[in-house]
């Protein structure tokens, strides 16, 4: 077998379960080829890393560093994925491209320019970076703008300071959008909720333990648990310095809305809600709220009905940071072949829920 036909086969037979396989090996030659992701920890490693293996539910694998630092996720100091050596051209090629826009944050995104620095077209840099990244060149450097306009505004720069030194060049754009992006104005969201009033509340379910949370304007926060502790402690760590507070009776019908969710066919209530979220996260939880009760949708089906095929990837980044539990049925969507993949709130509980589902929609 030639070289290049031995690379296309190894990459159509290297499935999730095989990067899993390597990750308990601590296999060093797949170093490069992807990193894993722990949704507890919020950190990303090499395959090879040397840390205590997290429980299979909680991990999450990404062809790039880039990708999963675009999940939120930050590099395991112990193992430094980032530096592993890339072995596939085609990801090579993107990794490329993701620290040049990352180095040049302040200039206007050139796709001709981005084709010249790697020696190929336009059109085959854009179909290959949307189909490892889930994301277009554009998008990509967009998001990684907002994110460095939001590191130095908890960094305590003033927002015009943060918005420039961001490479973002509208103020009056950025505000129109951080409604959508932010929940907050970005002032706000910089200094960890300063001045944003959130109540809780907390209850036990079917599934364990639930967090409720809500703002003036709707619904921040879904959480299940096994702990309140933790769970408040997930809350406050988000909103570090908002005026969080215990609710009394306040949040009483919210609370029975969410509860009506996971243990019955209850209509879906019409939550307000106050979550974060950029338009391609917003597209897709909209998508899983048009899931009927008791089916499910892959991931591939989801980007495909959002007219972006390619997105497989961004779609799974954005049901992960669902913040919400039930109330977008992130648990609605698996994998191609049907395996249930992961869930922020624990696999089993994923199981449970949509056990419970086609159960009662088959008694209908």
């Amino acid at each position: 077998m030639n070289l290049a036909l031995k690379e296309v086969v190894t990459k159509q037979i290297i499935t999730d379960e095989n990067r899993w396989q390597a990750v308990v090996a601590r296999d060093r030659s797949m170093d490069g080829q992807f990193v894993f992701a722990v949704s507890s920890t919020k950190i990303y490693c090499r395959p090879s890393c040397p840390s205590r293996r997290p429980n299979r539910e909680r991990v999450a694998f990404f062809v790039l560093p880039e990708a999963a630092e675009q999940a939120g996720y930050r590099a395991c100091k112990r193992c430094e994925p980032s530096r592993a050596n890339v072995s596939d051209p085609q990801i090579e090629m993107v990794q490329r491209v993701c620290r040049y826009i990352r180095a040049n944050q302040t200039n206007a995104l050139d796709l001709t320019e981005l084709a010249r620095l790697t020696a190929v077209s336009g059109f085959h840099l854009q179909r290959t970076f949307k189909s490892i990244m889930g994301v277009s060149p554009r998008q990509y450097a967009a998001a990684e703008r907002f994110g460095d306009f939001k590191s130095r505004l908890r960094e305590g720069d003033s927002v015009t300071d943060a918005l420039y030194d961001a490479g973002l060049n509208s103020s009056r754009r950025l505000y129109e959008q951080s409604n959508d992006e932010l929940g907050m104005t970005p002032a706000t969201y910089g200094r960890g909720g300063r001045g944003a009033k959130i109540v809780f509340t907390t209850a036990p379910c079917s599934l364990g333990r639930l967090l409720v949370a809500r703002t003036e304007r709707g619904v921040c926060a879904v959480k299940i648990g096994d702990s309140d502790g933790e769970m408040e402690k997930e809350l406050r760590k988000e909103f570090f310095a908002a005026q969080i507070d215990r609710a009394g009776e306040t949040l009483e019908e919210t609370l029975n809305d969410v509860l009506s969710l996971i243990e019955t066919n209850a209509p879906h209530p019409n939550l307000p809600l106050d979550i974060r979220a950029t338009a391609f996260q917003r597209q897709v939880w909209e998508k899983l709220r048009s899931i009927a009760y008791g089916e499910t949708m892959s991931y591939g089906d989801v980007a495909k009905a959002l007219g972006n095929p390619g997105a497989v990837r961004a779609v799974g980044r954005a049901c992960g940071s669902n913040p919400v539990a039930i109330v977008i049925p992130c648990h609605r969507v698996v994998r191609e072949d049907k395996s249930l993949g992961g869930y922020r709130w624990v696999l089993e509980r994923k199981k449970k829920i949509l056990e419970r589902e086609r159960e009662t929609r088959n008694r209908e």
